[in-house]
């Protein structure tokens, strides 16, 4: 694994703002085109494709969270903005979590950078962060980016730590580019999907333009991503996050059963998502989300011409510079990749 983790702190350096991963994807298709990977670039996705196309189809977001110039000296969280708001329907995990996590920001090191050529154009650091219910966002006050005009996306500044059996960085979702990156490399020969602005509800759009751009269809399209726990201890019991459906939709997909059978035969420690959360509504008797995932949103927007399913790796501190998971759910994660693609 260490050429992974060799990619992962590469790309962790390389800022991709929700809304501003064009610099990102430029990076990661001059790093697929050195594996003799053949690219396309699509507005809101960029497709890797290899020698046996149809053999898999692999997503994962490029899109980070950070922070959006928005006039003189006034900073906004970039997901939440009004020109990003028209996916959000207040029902996923990360806009619930918006009104208790603006003050995990104070003392933050940020980097603004030019959007189309990812050029560096000066560090700050958030001095304060307040929800503004008004415009249903959170506001920053940041020091040293004065001269930023409108429109220039700000990146937490940020790097791999690896403590132990620790792995922690703002991870959702490099990590799982980093872990397509290394398949390649171990000889993948299918599609992968890197696609824009999926934290503000919006990959599923370019995804889905893809495939019927090119009048594809498939059950077999599978999503990777981190999924979001309290505490230490519920990483300690999982390996592997799986899902029988979302808000959205049921997943009905081959890739399913494939995968459960990989957990049990290597006896990963997995559970399903949606059904853990169905298990604390029951025991606190508050409804909430059972989750927004791409592929939810694709699958019922094709009705159905798209299926597959979701792997995921558990993580704490959601959303942070310090989202952690384990590096037994990384070798993991890789280990069902291999075991289906290889």
């Amino acid at each position: 694994m260490e050429n992974f983790y060799d990619i992962l702190k590469q790309l962790i350096r390389i800022p991709s703002v929700v809304g501003a991963e064009h610099s990102f994807f430029v990076y990661l298709k001059r790093e697929l085109e050195e594996m003799n990977i053949k690219v396309q670039y699509y507005d809101g996705i960029l497709v890797a494709i290899g020698d046996e196309p149809t053999s898999g189809y692999i997503s994962a977001h490029a899109d980070r969270h950070g922070l959006v110039c928005t006039g003189h000296n006034e900073f906004q969280y970039a997901a939440f903005i009004a020109k990003n708001q028209a996916d959000l329907k207040g029902n996923s995990n990360s806009e619930q979590m918006l009104k208790n996590f603006e003050m995990r920001f104070v003392n933050q090191k940020v980097q603004a950078y030019e959007p189309w050529s990812g050029s560096y154009l000066g560090l700050g650091v958030i001095e304060d962060a307040f929800l503004c219910e008004r415009r249903n966002n959170i506001i920053f006050k940041v020091k040293d980016l004065e001269h930023l005009l409108p429109g220039t996306p700000i990146a937490f500044l940020d790097k791999l730590t690896i403590d132990n059996d620790l792995v922690s960085a703002q991870i959702d979702n490099v990590l799982s580019i980093a872990m397509i990156l290394h398949l390649y490399s171990l000889g993948y020969k299918g599609t992968a999907f890197f696609t824009a602005s999926e934290e503000a509800g919006k990959s599923w759009r370019f995804l889905l333009e893809y495939f019927k751009r090119f009048d594809i269809s498939t059950k077999e399209l599978l999503v990777l991503d981190t999924s979001p726990y309290k505490n230490i201890e519920d990483l300690n019991h999982l390996d592997i996050v799986l899902r029988n459906r979302d808000e959205n939709a049921y997943f009905r997909s081959p890739l399913k059963s494939k995968i459960k059978k990989i957990a049990l035969k290597k006896k990963m420690k997995y559970h399903y998502k949606d059904e853990y959360m169905k298990n604390i509504m029951n025991q606190t008797g508050v409804k909430t989300s059972l989750g927004v995932t791409e592929l939810g949103r694709i699958i019922k927007a094709s009705k159905g011409s798209i299926q597959g399913t979701t792997l995921q790796v558990p993580t704490i501190g959601y959303h942070t510079v310090e989202e952690t998971t384990s590096k037994a759910s990384i070798d993991s994660m890789m280990t069902i990749l291999k075991e289906l693609y290889l």
